[in-house]
């Protein structure tokens, strides 16, 4: 009944049929060796690796198919926090709404990476690449087909979008008078003008460059 204070009060006896366990240095390292990344090692890698938000990095790397579908991404890309932002915001609030898993998802890492890469060049816009996006999702078709078949190819023309620019800008007088002298906010309708009448295929530097031209900027 009295009370234990050190091992010794526990009496131990060792067990004489129990031989001593000798664990070499080679097998502890062979067994490490074997050892898949853990989560937090990845989280730190992914945020020291690729150079992203530690938050981004905590999403990405929540399962082990979600980290390596990320991974994929960048190796066709070469654009690690643009490759976040698309995974974070397009695929997984599509499978959250189909309640699927990133294995049974229907654009391939070289799907997404080719969207992208659209973007990059400028054959599409940011805009019409969600759209395209999508349609890849729900329908398994490849970019290109469904850029091909709905005309989506974005216009980057000079001469096409200044002709687009010249008709806004006439239609209406009184927004650019105000505009001229000091309600420079209304820059945001002249560009919102402009996608509108392009159905949102017009290259927005373009765009830009040549309101602030001719607005007088």
């Amino acid at each position: 009944m009295r009370s234990k204070e050190e091992a010794h009060d526990y009496r131990y006896f060792p067990e004489p049929d129990l031989l001593p366990l000798i664990v070499e240095e080679g097998m502890v390292e062979e067994v490490r060796s074997a050892l898949p990344e853990l989560p937090q090692a990845k989280r730190e890698r992914f945020v020291s690796e690729y150079g992203i938000p530690a938050y981004d990095a905590g999403v990405l790397t929540s399962s082990k198919d979600l980290a390596a579908y990320y991974e994929e991404v960048v190796k066709e890309t070469g654009e690690p926090k643009a490759s976040s932002n698309w995974i974070m915001g397009e695929i997984l609030r599509l499978l959250k709404e189909d309640n699927r898993d990133v294995r049974d998802c229907p654009v391939s890492p070289k799907g997404l990476a080719r969207v992208m890469g659209m973007v990059k060049s400028g054959e599409i816009s940011g805009k019409i690449a969600k759209e395209v996006f999508e349609e890849m999702y729900r329908t398994g078709k490849p970019a290109e087909e469904i850029v091909k078949s709905k005309g989506l190819t974005q216009i980057s023309g000079e001469a096409e979008l200044a002709a687009i620019v010249d008709g806004i800008i006439a239609a209406n007088p009184e927004n650019v008078e105000r505009y001229r002298s000091g309600k420079t906010a209304l820059f945001g309708f002249f560009v919102g003008e402009a996608m509108k009448a392009t159905r949102g295929k017009a290259n927005p530097q373009v765009i830009n460059k040549l309101l602030k031209e001719k607005l007088g900027d």
